[in-house]
Protein backbone atom coordinates (compact mmCIF):
# COMPACT_ATOMS: atom_id res chain seq x y z
CA UNK A 1 0.00 0.00 0.00
CA UNK A 2 1.29 3.43 -1.05
CA UNK A 3 1.41 5.97 1.57
CA UNK A 4 -1.03 8.35 -0.26
CA UNK A 5 -3.58 5.62 -0.84
CA UNK A 6 -6.41 4.56 1.17
CA UNK A 7 -6.17 0.85 1.57
CA UNK A 8 -8.51 -1.19 0.11
CA UNK A 9 -9.88 -2.28 3.47
CA UNK A 10 -11.56 1.34 4.02
CA UNK A 11 -12.92 1.70 0.73
CA UNK A 12 -16.84 1.62 0.38
CA UNK A 13 -17.31 -2.21 -1.32
CA UNK A 14 -19.72 -2.12 -3.83
CA UNK A 15 -21.16 -5.85 -5.82
CA UNK A 16 -22.42 -5.66 -8.85
CA UNK A 17 -24.59 -9.10 -9.14
CA UNK A 18 -26.83 -10.27 -12.00
CA UNK A 19 -27.37 -12.98 -15.08
CA UNK A 20 -24.47 -13.67 -17.18
CA UNK A 21 -24.30 -11.08 -20.42
CA UNK A 22 -26.87 -8.49 -18.13
CA UNK A 23 -24.02 -5.74 -18.63
CA UNK A 24 -22.43 -6.08 -14.70
CA UNK A 25 -18.79 -5.52 -16.77
CA UNK A 26 -20.05 -2.76 -18.63
CA UNK A 27 -21.68 -1.14 -16.42
CA UNK A 28 -18.41 -1.26 -14.41
CA UNK A 29 -16.48 0.01 -17.40
CA UNK A 30 -19.25 2.80 -17.70
CA UNK A 31 -19.27 4.30 -14.08
CA UNK A 32 -15.08 4.10 -14.20
CA UNK A 33 -15.26 5.87 -17.47
CA UNK A 34 -12.35 3.36 -18.02
CA UNK A 35 -12.01 -0.47 -20.01
CA UNK A 36 -11.36 -1.93 -16.88
CA UNK A 37 -13.26 -4.96 -17.30
CA UNK A 38 -13.40 -6.89 -20.04
CA UNK A 39 -16.66 -7.13 -21.99
CA UNK A 40 -17.76 -9.58 -24.30
CA UNK A 41 -20.80 -11.23 -25.65
CA UNK A 42 -20.31 -14.74 -24.85
CA UNK A 43 -22.10 -15.29 -21.51
CA UNK A 44 -19.34 -16.82 -18.53
CA UNK A 45 -16.73 -13.70 -19.38
CA UNK A 46 -16.37 -13.29 -15.61
CA UNK A 47 -15.79 -16.58 -14.22
CA UNK A 48 -14.12 -15.60 -10.84
CA UNK A 49 -15.39 -12.44 -8.32
CA UNK A 50 -12.91 -9.37 -9.87
CA UNK A 51 -11.54 -5.84 -7.12
CA UNK A 52 -11.15 -3.11 -8.73
CA UNK A 53 -10.00 -0.20 -6.48
CA UNK A 54 -11.30 3.14 -7.81
CA UNK A 55 -11.41 6.65 -7.05
CA UNK A 56 -15.61 7.73 -8.36
CA UNK A 57 -16.89 11.03 -8.01
CA UNK A 58 -19.17 12.08 -5.88
CA UNK A 59 -18.75 8.83 -4.07
CA UNK A 60 -14.85 8.49 -3.33
CA UNK A 61 -12.40 6.05 -3.27
CA UNK A 62 -14.28 2.45 -3.66
CA UNK A 63 -13.82 -1.16 -4.41
CA UNK A 64 -16.39 -2.44 -6.93
CA UNK A 65 -16.77 -6.07 -6.84
CA UNK A 66 -17.55 -8.10 -10.43
CA UNK A 67 -19.38 -10.89 -9.85
CA UNK A 68 -20.19 -13.97 -12.25
CA UNK A 69 -23.60 -14.52 -13.69
CA UNK A 70 -26.01 -16.13 -11.03
CA UNK A 71 -27.70 -18.18 -14.10
CA UNK A 72 -24.22 -20.09 -14.72
CA UNK A 73 -24.44 -23.68 -15.35
CA UNK A 74 -22.90 -26.95 -14.58
CA UNK A 75 -20.44 -28.10 -11.78
CA UNK A 76 -18.16 -25.34 -12.54
CA UNK A 77 -21.13 -22.65 -12.73
CA UNK A 78 -22.41 -23.80 -9.54
CA UNK A 79 -19.12 -23.19 -7.56
CA UNK A 80 -18.98 -19.49 -9.46
CA UNK A 81 -22.38 -18.71 -8.21
CA UNK A 82 -21.26 -20.12 -4.47
CA UNK A 83 -18.48 -17.59 -5.09
CA UNK A 84 -20.74 -14.46 -5.68
CA UNK A 85 -22.97 -15.42 -2.98
CA UNK A 86 -19.77 -15.15 -0.43
CA UNK A 87 -19.06 -11.66 -1.85
CA UNK A 88 -22.02 -10.79 -0.12
CA UNK A 89 -20.45 -11.30 2.97
CA UNK A 90 -18.39 -8.02 2.35
CA UNK A 91 -20.26 -5.53 -0.02
CA UNK A 92 -21.42 -2.45 1.83
CA UNK A 93 -23.83 -2.07 -1.17
CA UNK A 94 -25.20 -4.15 -4.44
CA UNK A 95 -26.02 -2.87 -8.00
CA UNK A 96 -28.23 -5.96 -9.18
CA UNK A 97 -27.60 -5.15 -13.20
CA UNK A 98 -30.96 -6.89 -15.49
CA UNK A 99 -30.77 -7.07 -19.31
CA UNK A 100 -33.47 -4.58 -20.28
CA UNK A 101 -34.23 -6.50 -22.64
CA UNK A 102 -34.85 -9.64 -20.81
CA UNK A 103 -36.52 -7.92 -17.96
CA UNK A 104 -36.93 -8.49 -14.24
CA UNK A 105 -37.21 -12.99 -13.51
CA UNK A 106 -37.42 -15.23 -10.15
CA UNK A 107 -33.48 -15.73 -9.98
CA UNK A 108 -33.47 -11.32 -9.99
CA UNK A 109 -36.14 -11.19 -7.28
CA UNK A 110 -34.56 -14.08 -5.14
CA UNK A 111 -31.41 -11.83 -5.02
CA UNK A 112 -33.23 -9.13 -3.84
CA UNK A 113 -34.05 -11.11 -1.22
CA UNK A 114 -30.72 -12.13 -0.24
CA UNK A 115 -30.19 -8.16 -0.26
CA UNK A 116 -32.67 -7.71 1.93
CA UNK A 117 -31.58 -10.79 4.41
CA UNK A 118 -28.35 -9.51 4.71
CA UNK A 119 -29.27 -5.78 4.88
CA UNK A 120 -27.47 -4.89 2.44
CA UNK A 121 -28.26 -1.22 0.82
CA UNK A 122 -29.06 -2.16 -2.84
CA UNK A 123 -30.01 -0.51 -6.32
CA UNK A 124 -31.70 -1.81 -9.58
CA UNK A 125 -30.14 -1.15 -12.62
CA UNK A 126 -32.08 -2.05 -16.00
CA UNK A 127 -29.13 -2.02 -18.12
CA UNK A 128 -29.23 -1.79 -22.55
CA UNK A 129 -31.67 1.34 -22.37
CA UNK A 130 -30.92 2.44 -25.85
CA UNK A 131 -32.99 -0.72 -27.19
CA UNK A 132 -35.54 -0.72 -25.45
CA UNK A 133 -36.96 2.75 -25.26
CA UNK A 134 -40.64 1.40 -25.49
CA UNK A 135 -40.44 -1.86 -23.17
CA UNK A 136 -42.97 -3.04 -21.13
CA UNK A 137 -42.15 -1.44 -18.03
CA UNK A 138 -44.89 -2.68 -15.88
CA UNK A 139 -42.65 -4.11 -12.56
CA UNK A 140 -41.15 -0.62 -11.71
CA UNK A 141 -43.66 0.12 -9.66
CA UNK A 142 -42.69 -3.54 -7.49
CA UNK A 143 -39.58 -2.21 -6.59
CA UNK A 144 -37.41 0.03 -5.25
CA UNK A 145 -34.45 1.90 -6.41
CA UNK A 146 -34.50 1.31 -10.03
CA UNK A 147 -32.58 3.28 -12.66
CA UNK A 148 -32.88 2.63 -16.37
CA UNK A 149 -29.01 2.72 -18.07
CA UNK A 150 -27.52 2.68 -21.13
CA UNK A 151 -24.00 1.67 -21.19
CA UNK A 152 -23.45 1.93 -24.71
CA UNK A 153 -24.56 5.92 -25.32
CA UNK A 154 -23.90 6.55 -21.55
CA UNK A 155 -27.75 7.56 -20.45
CA UNK A 156 -28.69 7.72 -17.21
CA UNK A 157 -24.51 6.90 -15.99
CA UNK A 158 -23.93 9.68 -14.22
CA UNK A 159 -27.40 9.47 -12.47
CA UNK A 160 -26.47 5.92 -11.53
CA UNK A 161 -23.31 7.30 -9.53
CA UNK A 162 -25.56 10.03 -8.27
CA UNK A 163 -28.02 7.14 -6.96
CA UNK A 164 -25.03 5.45 -5.30
CA UNK A 165 -23.79 8.14 -3.68
CA UNK A 166 -27.20 8.94 -2.23
CA UNK A 167 -28.26 5.33 -0.62
CA UNK A 168 -24.18 4.23 0.11
CA UNK A 169 -23.88 3.51 3.72
CA UNK A 170 -21.22 6.47 4.91
CA UNK A 171 -21.89 6.33 8.86
CA UNK A 172 -19.07 4.38 9.81
CA UNK A 173 -16.86 6.91 8.73
CA UNK A 174 -17.02 8.51 11.88
CA UNK A 175 -15.91 5.79 13.97
CA UNK A 176 -12.02 6.18 15.17
CA UNK A 177 -9.31 4.01 15.86
CA UNK A 178 -7.57 5.96 18.62
CA UNK A 179 -9.24 9.21 18.01
CA UNK A 180 -11.82 9.28 20.85
CA UNK A 181 -9.36 8.87 23.14
CA UNK A 182 -6.97 11.18 23.10
CA UNK A 183 -6.76 15.23 23.14
CA UNK A 184 -4.84 17.89 21.23
CA UNK A 185 -1.05 17.46 22.11
CA UNK A 186 -1.52 14.03 23.85
CA UNK A 187 1.90 11.70 23.37
CA UNK A 188 1.14 8.68 22.19
CA UNK A 189 4.02 6.28 22.13
CA UNK A 190 3.71 3.34 19.33
CA UNK A 191 6.15 0.28 19.81
CA UNK A 192 7.10 -1.02 16.71
CA UNK A 193 9.32 -3.91 16.53
CA UNK A 194 11.52 -4.50 13.01
CA UNK A 195 12.39 -7.67 12.75
CA UNK A 196 12.40 -10.43 9.95
CA UNK A 197 8.33 -10.58 9.99
CA UNK A 198 8.56 -6.66 9.33
CA UNK A 199 7.80 -5.68 5.45
CA UNK A 200 10.95 -4.01 4.30
CA UNK A 201 11.07 -0.30 4.14
CA UNK A 202 7.52 0.33 5.43
CA UNK A 203 5.66 -0.38 8.28
CA UNK A 204 2.42 -2.35 8.22
CA UNK A 205 -0.97 -1.23 8.05
CA UNK A 206 -2.52 -1.11 11.63
CA UNK A 207 0.54 1.03 12.70
CA UNK A 208 0.30 3.35 9.24
CA UNK A 209 -3.63 3.85 10.17
CA UNK A 210 -3.02 4.78 14.31
CA UNK A 211 -0.33 7.31 13.20
CA UNK A 212 -2.60 9.12 10.59
CA UNK A 213 -5.94 8.75 13.15
CA UNK A 214 -3.34 10.61 16.31
CA UNK A 215 -1.97 13.25 13.44
CA UNK A 216 -6.09 13.69 12.76
CA UNK A 217 -6.53 14.26 16.19
CA UNK A 218 -3.56 17.03 16.75
CA UNK A 219 -2.29 14.99 19.11
CA UNK A 220 1.43 13.32 18.85
CA UNK A 221 2.69 10.10 17.81
CA UNK A 222 5.89 8.98 18.82
CA UNK A 223 7.59 5.68 17.10
CA UNK A 224 10.51 3.30 18.86
CA UNK A 225 11.25 -0.13 18.32
CA UNK A 226 10.82 -1.69 21.95
CA UNK A 227 15.01 -2.14 22.62
CA UNK A 228 14.55 1.65 22.93
CA UNK A 229 11.08 1.66 24.43
CA UNK A 230 12.25 2.08 28.11
CA UNK A 231 15.03 4.59 27.64
CA UNK A 232 12.32 7.40 25.38
CA UNK A 233 10.04 7.01 28.43
CA UNK A 234 12.45 8.55 30.35
CA UNK A 235 13.66 10.93 28.33
CA UNK A 236 9.70 12.21 27.35
CA UNK A 237 8.95 15.60 29.17
CA UNK A 238 5.52 15.03 29.43
CA UNK A 239 4.06 11.26 30.72
CA UNK A 240 2.32 9.68 27.71
CA UNK A 241 -1.43 9.30 27.33
CA UNK A 242 -1.13 5.87 25.73
CA UNK A 243 1.44 3.24 24.59
CA UNK A 244 0.44 0.90 21.67
CA UNK A 245 2.56 -2.30 20.92
CA UNK A 246 2.33 -4.99 18.66
CA UNK A 247 0.80 -7.93 20.68
CA UNK A 248 4.43 -9.62 19.88
CA UNK A 249 6.83 -7.47 22.34
CA UNK A 250 3.13 -7.26 24.76
CA UNK A 251 4.82 -8.79 28.15
CA UNK A 252 8.52 -7.05 28.01
CA UNK A 253 6.50 -3.76 26.98
CA UNK A 254 4.01 -3.93 29.72
CA UNK A 255 6.73 -4.65 32.05
CA UNK A 256 8.51 -1.48 31.30
CA UNK A 257 5.81 1.13 30.93
CA UNK A 258 4.94 2.37 34.60
CA UNK A 259 1.11 1.29 35.61
CA UNK A 260 -0.19 4.58 35.85
CA UNK A 261 0.01 4.76 32.32
CA UNK A 262 -2.30 3.04 29.83
CA UNK A 263 -1.49 0.30 27.31
CA UNK A 264 -3.13 -1.48 24.63
CA UNK A 265 -2.02 -3.40 21.35
CA UNK A 266 -3.10 -2.39 17.94
CA UNK A 267 -4.46 -5.82 17.33
CA UNK A 268 -7.01 -4.58 20.38
CA UNK A 269 -7.60 -1.41 19.07
CA UNK A 270 -8.36 -2.78 15.75
CA UNK A 271 -10.73 -5.51 17.48
CA UNK A 272 -12.66 -2.61 18.71
CA UNK A 273 -12.52 -0.37 15.42
CA UNK A 274 -13.48 -3.48 13.20
CA UNK A 275 -15.52 -6.17 14.55
CA UNK A 276 -16.17 -6.65 18.14
CA UNK A 277 -13.93 -5.98 21.38
CA UNK A 278 -16.62 -7.09 23.94
CA UNK A 279 -17.29 -10.25 22.21
CA UNK A 280 -13.90 -10.81 22.06
CA UNK A 281 -12.46 -9.89 25.60
CA UNK A 282 -15.82 -12.93 26.40
CA UNK A 283 -14.17 -15.27 23.77
CA UNK A 284 -10.83 -15.50 25.07
CA UNK A 285 -11.71 -17.31 28.42
CA UNK A 286 -12.74 -20.45 26.77
CA UNK A 287 -8.68 -21.07 26.53
CA UNK A 288 -9.20 -22.22 30.58
CA UNK A 289 -12.02 -24.78 29.81
CA UNK A 290 -10.33 -26.47 26.68
CA UNK A 291 -9.90 -30.04 26.05
CA UNK A 292 -7.78 -32.59 24.57
CA UNK A 293 -7.96 -32.52 21.26
CA UNK A 294 -10.31 -29.55 21.07
CA UNK A 295 -9.53 -27.80 17.84
CA UNK A 296 -8.66 -24.04 17.40
CA UNK A 297 -9.21 -22.17 14.06
CA UNK A 298 -6.47 -19.28 13.59
CA UNK A 299 -7.64 -17.19 11.00
CA UNK A 300 -5.83 -14.20 9.21
CA UNK A 301 -7.41 -12.05 7.09
CA UNK A 302 -4.42 -11.37 4.50
CA UNK A 303 -1.74 -13.52 2.59
CA UNK A 304 1.86 -12.82 3.41
CA UNK A 305 4.98 -15.38 3.16
CA UNK A 306 5.26 -17.23 6.31
CA UNK A 307 8.01 -16.62 8.65
CA UNK A 308 10.43 -19.61 10.36
CA UNK A 309 8.85 -18.10 13.47
CA UNK A 310 5.42 -16.86 11.69
CA UNK A 311 2.87 -15.74 14.70
CA UNK A 312 -0.14 -17.12 13.87
CA UNK A 313 0.91 -20.54 12.76
CA UNK A 314 4.10 -21.30 14.85
CA UNK A 315 4.23 -18.55 17.98
CA UNK A 316 -0.18 -18.48 18.96
CA UNK A 317 -0.10 -22.32 19.10
CA UNK A 318 2.89 -22.72 21.13
CA UNK A 319 1.62 -20.14 23.32
CA UNK A 320 -1.43 -22.16 23.78
CA UNK A 321 0.06 -25.37 24.34
CA UNK A 322 2.40 -24.02 26.80
CA UNK A 323 -0.63 -22.16 29.01
CA UNK A 324 -3.46 -24.88 28.54
CA UNK A 325 -0.87 -28.02 28.85
CA UNK A 326 -3.40 -29.62 26.62
CA UNK A 327 -2.86 -31.50 23.02
CA UNK A 328 -5.04 -29.16 21.01
CA UNK A 329 -5.52 -29.20 16.94
CA UNK A 330 -4.63 -26.28 15.10
CA UNK A 331 -6.40 -25.61 11.64
CA UNK A 332 -5.54 -22.52 9.75
CA UNK A 333 -7.44 -20.20 7.29
CA UNK A 334 -5.92 -16.89 5.50
CA UNK A 335 -7.19 -14.35 3.47
CA UNK A 336 -10.52 -14.72 2.05
CA UNK A 337 -10.89 -18.47 2.99
CA UNK A 338 -13.41 -18.53 6.06
CA UNK A 339 -15.13 -21.60 6.65
CA UNK A 340 -18.65 -20.82 6.97
CA UNK A 341 -19.37 -23.94 8.97
CA UNK A 342 -17.44 -23.59 12.34
CA UNK A 343 -19.23 -25.96 14.43
CA UNK A 344 -16.13 -28.63 14.85
CA UNK A 345 -13.97 -25.56 16.63
CA UNK A 346 -13.90 -25.32 20.46
CA UNK A 347 -12.64 -21.36 19.37
CA UNK A 348 -11.64 -19.21 16.50
CA UNK A 349 -8.68 -16.69 17.08
CA UNK A 350 -8.41 -14.17 14.44
CA UNK A 351 -6.13 -11.90 13.77
CA UNK A 352 -7.05 -7.80 13.80
CA UNK A 353 -8.50 -7.33 10.49
CA UNK A 354 -6.53 -4.67 8.86
CA UNK A 355 -6.77 -5.64 5.38
CA UNK A 356 -10.77 -6.82 5.34
CA UNK A 357 -13.72 -4.05 5.52
CA UNK A 358 -15.34 -3.97 8.49
CA UNK A 359 -18.62 -5.76 7.14
CA UNK A 360 -16.80 -8.69 6.48
CA UNK A 361 -15.14 -9.03 9.79
CA UNK A 362 -18.17 -8.64 11.54
CA UNK A 363 -19.82 -11.41 8.94
CA UNK A 364 -16.79 -13.61 10.53
CA UNK A 365 -17.82 -12.81 13.90
CA UNK A 366 -21.23 -13.19 13.51
CA UNK A 367 -20.90 -16.55 11.70
CA UNK A 368 -18.70 -17.56 15.00
CA UNK A 369 -21.81 -16.12 17.48
CA UNK A 370 -24.48 -17.94 15.69
CA UNK A 371 -23.12 -21.61 15.63
CA UNK A 372 -21.78 -20.79 19.22
CA UNK A 373 -18.30 -20.79 18.49
CA UNK A 374 -16.25 -18.28 20.99
CA UNK A 375 -14.11 -16.23 18.66
CA UNK A 376 -11.17 -13.67 20.17
CA UNK A 377 -8.38 -11.72 18.88
CA UNK A 378 -4.40 -12.20 18.34
CA UNK A 379 -3.73 -9.23 20.92
CA UNK A 380 -6.13 -10.24 23.52
CA UNK A 381 -5.28 -13.77 23.15
CA UNK A 382 -1.33 -12.85 23.90
CA UNK A 383 -2.43 -10.50 26.78
CA UNK A 384 -4.63 -13.09 28.27
CA UNK A 385 -1.95 -15.55 28.00
CA UNK A 386 0.61 -13.07 29.95
CA UNK A 387 -1.39 -12.26 32.35
CA UNK A 388 -2.08 -8.67 31.43
CA UNK A 389 -5.34 -8.16 29.58
CA UNK A 390 -7.30 -6.31 32.32
CA UNK A 391 -4.19 -3.63 32.21
CA UNK A 392 -4.27 -3.66 27.79
CA UNK A 393 -8.47 -3.08 27.96
CA UNK A 394 -8.63 -0.59 30.75
CA UNK A 395 -8.49 2.30 27.99
CA UNK A 396 -12.24 0.87 27.17
CA UNK A 397 -13.69 1.22 30.96
CA UNK A 398 -16.96 -0.24 29.33
CA UNK A 399 -15.02 -3.45 27.90
CA UNK A 400 -13.06 -3.59 31.52
CA UNK A 401 -15.93 -4.57 33.32
CA UNK A 402 -16.43 -7.99 32.04
CA UNK A 403 -13.13 -9.01 33.63
CA UNK A 404 -14.10 -7.62 37.05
Amino acid sequence: MGLNSTPSSERLHIGLFGKRNAGKSSVINAITGQKLAIVSEQKGTTTDPVYKAMEILPIGPVVLIDTPGFDDQGQLGKQRIEKSIQVLNKVDMAILIIDGNLGISEDDYRWIEKFKEKNIPYLIVMNKLDLVKNADKKWENKLDFIIWVSTRTGENIHKLKEEIGKIAPFKEEMSRIIGDLIRPLDFVVLVVPIDKSAPKGRLILPQQQTIRDILDSNAISIVVKETEFKKVLQYLGKKPKLVITDSQVFEQVSKETPEDILLTSFSILFARYKGNLKEAVKGVKILDSLKEGDRILISEGCTHHRQCDDIGTIKLPRMIANYTGKQIQFEFSSGRDFPENLSKYAMVIHCGGCTLNKREMKYRIHCAQKQGVAITNYGILMAYINGILKRSIAPFPAIAKILQ
